[in-house]
């Protein structure tokens, strides 16, 4: 995730400058081994330096000698490295090799010792991606597949629909190769978000089709008239959403970026599908939806409008009630900035409560400060040891000793903490990586190094979160206003309406609030690159319902009156919309329950919940919207000709 910060970071900053100064990189993992003695650990110490892929290890010996009987050592040091008859190594994992030397290391260890890091955490992440994708591909479209059984009338339809777009997922993931790399939520999550996103065009097609082979007996002009039909609907639906998910590729935090390419790469593609490969397919094959032809499985859903109408009062209360504390309760929901805990089921999650369990909550970080006298440094380390929460510092002054000239000492000791420019000390934390305890000491310790120095550089996990943070909040700001003002500007040409954008997107918003409102009435953190991604997503996705019920009836008001038109067309399109709710909703809770990651999975379940709360302000807020303000609504839209009885 940290690859996802812009160049100018100060975390990032800090670690360029710290790999341009030191040979020996910071920590990026940290062995547990249980059980064993002194010459035992320094055994392992031995075999883990000799594994590919790792550049450092560092544990007792490398900060005191071990000649001296560990009952004189400070007891402060010495539980940071060795307690219990367990020892903590930390070791150093080179980029891009976090997968095989993880398995390397879980090899050496066995079930026994533990592996915990940053360096675990993507190695997790990478073996995932691919792995749950595929578990969650075979879960979604036998599911889709029933749902699309029981919506259409034909057997082989379905298998129409999954081809057209599955063929423009295939392109959008090959395309990738252009891009040279992608996030692994990119690859989680892209795919599956496209299928159900773009799958309506296929249906509004198909479905066009079929009303027109009713009524024209030449398949070609049927679907002539259909293309010319549903047109005006794929392309407003995918304008939406296309528009949606560009505002993503301005996102500051890179992530945004390279999941909104893929996104607006991958509705582009089945756009094109629907309107150039799907016809063609049709057309060949429309044989074989005749003689597949079956009976319909779900009764049509006459006379719904009517009871659906006589809860537009209580509907209107209700959201009325609700929609201020939502607003106000998504923007206090606790966040979670990184990519959250590991579940305890997993091998993950189960090493870092065996080395908690034993050596508490440490957090390392870097801070780099001029090299200049070490009577400075020495009250700096004095000061930052003071601070709440940290357990211990490793310097020069305090390893070595501030009246011992660096010189007098070997090259191997003095490199790890001396570079031409900047003295090196590492600060070990008792906190998570984030959280309010982690940030309020990152900015503590820059406080007190900034009161020495005026050159200092902090980096580590916990600084990279912070920094996150702080870039991510900011994003959040423009890309929802971005998102609202692209989809408003679409809705407005669409319906050449000024009121009808307003309505939509009350309706719409509204279910993204309550949706984000209920980790923090439920008291549940949430990863926030989730709640940022789904503020966006979901009205990109969702705003289709909307857009395919006010289309038909804003056509219909053009012969009956509101009351009328808004019954029909909740008799006609309630079970079109939950096709779609479903299939969206299936996706996000298949998400969350295949997925191992916390971002993916707190995406998926954002993503599941915001499709039936959007499906249920559609069909009950919505109506009741268009019916009352139905006279604002004839003044501020263009030609309008909207009927007026006798």
């Amino acid at each position: 995730m940290a690859d996802y910060l812009p160049d100018d970071a100060p975390s990032i900053e800090a670690v360029d400058i710290m790999q341009e100064e030191f040979d020996e990189p910071m920590p990026n993992a940290n062995v547990m081994i249980p059980d064993v003695t002194i010459a035992e650990a320094l055994d392992i110490k031995e075999q883990l330096s000799e594994i590919d892929g790792i550049s450092s290890v560092m544990w007792l010996d490398d900060v005191m000698d071990l000649t001296v009987p560990l009952e004189m050592a400070d007891d402060e040091m010495l539980s940071s490295y060795y307690q219990d008859d367990a020892a903590l190594i930390s070791i150093t994992i080179e980029e891009e090799q976090e997968v095989a030397v993880t398995n390397e290391v879980y090899d050496l260890i066995g079930e026994e010792g533990a592996l915990t890091g940053e360096a675990v955490t993507t190695a997790v992440s990478q073996q995932m991606a691919g792995d749950e994708s595929m578990y969650a591909a075979l879960l979604l479209v036998p599911i889709i597949i029933i749902i699309l059984i029981l919506s259409t009338n034909s057997w082989i339809e379905p298998v129409f629909f999954l081809t057209a777009i599955g063929v423009s997922i295939l392109i959008n993931l090959g395309t990738n190769i252009f891009l040279g790399e992608v996030s692994f939520i990119t690859q989680s999550v892209a795919p599956i978000l496209q299928l159900a996103v773009s799958l309506d065009y296929a249906i509004f097609l198909l479905h066009s089709f079929s009303d027109y082979r009713k009524k024209v007996d030449d398949p070609t002009t049927a679907m002539k008239l259909a293309m010319k039909r549903s047109f005006p609907a794929i392309i407003a639906s995918a304008s939406t959403t296309f528009f949606g998910f560009m505002a993503l590729t301005f996102m500051e935090f890179g992530i945004g970026s390279d999941l909104g390419i893929n996104l607006v790469k991958g509705i582009l593609l089945s756009f094109i599908s629907v309107i150039i490969f799907l016809p063609a397919l049709t057309l060949m094959f429309y044989k074989w939806i005749d003689k597949t032809q079956h009976r319909q499985f779900i009764p049509d859903f006459k006379g719904v409008g009517k009871r659906v109408m006589k809860l537009r009062i209580p509907s209107l209360i209700l959201v009325m009630l609700l929609i201020v504390p939502a607003f106000l309760a998504q923007s206090n929901t606790t966040f979670i900035y990184g990519a959250g805990e590991h579940p305890e089921n997993t091998r993950a999650g189960q090493d870092a409560i065996a080395t908690e369990e034993i050596f508490g909550k440490e957090t390392p970080m870097v801070l780099l400060v001029p090299a200049e006298d070490r009577g400075t440094e020495e009250e700096l380390v004095r000061e930052i040891e003071a601070l709440d929460n940290v357990s211990g510092v490793m310097s020069y002054v305090n390893v070595a000793g501030a009246a011992v000239p660096p010189e007098y000492l070997d090259e191997s000791v003095t490199d790890q903490f001396y570079s031409d420019h900047y003295a090196r000390i590492t600060i070990f934390a008792e906190t998570e990586t984030e959280g309010d305890a982690a940030f309020s000491l990152i900015e503590e310790v820059k406080e007190t190094a900034d009161s020495y120095y005026d050159d200092t550089h902090l980096l580590g996990e916990s600084v990279t979160l912070y920094d996150m943070r702080e870039i991510v909040q900011k994003d959040n700001t423009f890309v929802n206003i971005m998102t609202v003002v692209t989809v408003a500007l679409v809705l407005l040409i669409t319906f050449r309406s000024l009121s009808i954008p307003v309505v939509l997107l009350i309706t719409i918003q509204a279910s993204v609030w309550i949706n984000l409102a209920i980790p923090y009435f439920t008291d549940a953190p949430l990863v926030y690159i989730g709640y940022l991604l789904i503020s966006t997503i979901q009205l990109a996705a969702t705003v289709d319902y909307g857009i395919l019920f006010t289309e038909n009836y804003y056509k219909l008001r053009q012969e009956m009156t509101a009351l009328e038109a808004i019954k029909k067309t909740i008799d006609e399109k309630l079970f079109a919309i939950f096709v779609s709710a479903s299939i969206l909703s299936s996706v996000g809770f298949i998400l969350w329950i295949t997925s191992t990651n916390p971002v993916v999975s707190s995406i998926g379940l954002l993503l599941g919940r915001g499709a039936l709360l959007a499906f249920i302000m559609v069909v009950f807020v919505l109506p009741a919207l268009l019916v009352i303000f139905d006279k604002v609504i004839e003044k501020t839209t263009w030609k309008a000709n909207f009927y007026k009885g006798k």
